[in-house]
Order: C-alpha cells, then structure tokens, then sequence
C-alpha cells in the first residue's frame, strides 16, 4: 500500500473531522491504524480541535499549504451524581462485590479437594485439573488431578471458583 496524494487528502479530511484512526483505517482500506497514526505524526496532524499548540514542522520540506482550521466540536460532558457522604463514626452501607464467593461453592471446592488426586507437576495432562493447592515453596503442594470440564483448565468445583461472572458494573453499555 502506497500513500496515494488523494489518500493523504482523504487521511486530513477524516483526521480534522475528528474520525478515529481506526475509522480511517477502515474507510482507506489496506492499512492498519497503526500505520493511519504514523502518517498522521509525520503529516504534523497529531494535534486535534481543542489544542493551542501546533505541531512543529520540519525546515527541510516547504511548508504545505495551510488548509482552514475547522470548527471546534463540542462535547457534553455528562457528570454521574455522587454517592452521599457518610459523617464520620457511621458505617459505610454494603458495598456490592463481584467476586464474593458463596460459602456454599468454598465448601464444595474443599469438598472436592478432599477427594483430589494431589499429583505433581510432571504429571499433569491436558485431562487433570490444574488447580494448584497449598504454598509451591513447601513440600506440601500438589494439583488437585481430577477431570476437568470440557475446554476448561480445571474441574468443576474448580472452574465455578475461577471464572466468575462479570460484575454489573462490566456489564452495561457505555
């Protein structure tokens, strides 16, 4: 892929547009992001709507033709309410957890690690279940062994302690 003079132009056009790099990208065809961002360094872009700087420009070239500036965008900026201050010497309300375990899954895990193979390292195997038990610097440490679930690194007990489901806050579009 070449820098074409009419790529180039289209590059400022949707660079002083305020279009992403990756929209650029997108929109030419046959070049990464990366490569959109490189160029627009070295075309002296790299300052947007907004900056009172200008990029530097190099001595050896002449100096491009000056297109207008355009419009600065304006954003809104939408503020979330803030949580009430609790006074000092009252407790904090609950705060929502998304990695709180049920007591109930920690005693099926030590449940399960009761009846676990507790091999070693050279013994496991794309079937056992990877989940290390105890301190790897004492002589005490072994893998829990048994079958693993089906494109998971460990058994059952163990996959519903590792994978967790993503918290609310994850969850919503932004």
């Amino acid at each position: 892929m070449s820098w074409t003079d009419e790529r180039v132009e289209l590059l400022k056009k949707m660079w002083t547009e305020g279009q992403s790099a990756s929209q650029i990208a997108k929109e030419l065809g046959g070049v990464t992001r990366n490569a959109v961002i490189g160029k627009v360094h070295r075309l002296g872009l790299s300052n947007r709507a907004g900056s009172s700087a200008p990029a530097p420009e190099k001595k050896a070239k002449p100096a491009p033709k000056k297109a207008e500036k355009p419009a600065e965008k304006v954003v809104e900026v939408t503020v979330a309410p803030r949580k009430p201050i609790v006074p000092a010497g009252q407790p904090l309300p609950p705060q929502p957890s998304a990695n709180e375990i049920s007591p109930e899954t920690l005693a099926n895990v030590r449940e399960v690690e009761k009846g676990a193979k507790k091999i070693s390292l050279m013994e496991l195997t794309e079937r056992t279940c990877k989940w290390p038990i105890g301190d790897p610097a004492t002589e005490d440490f072994w893998f829990c062994g048994l079958a693993v679930q089906q494109g998971k690194p460990y058994c059952e007990a163990h996959v519903s302690v590792a994978f967790q489901p993503m918290s609310g806050r994850r969850d919503r579009r932004r």
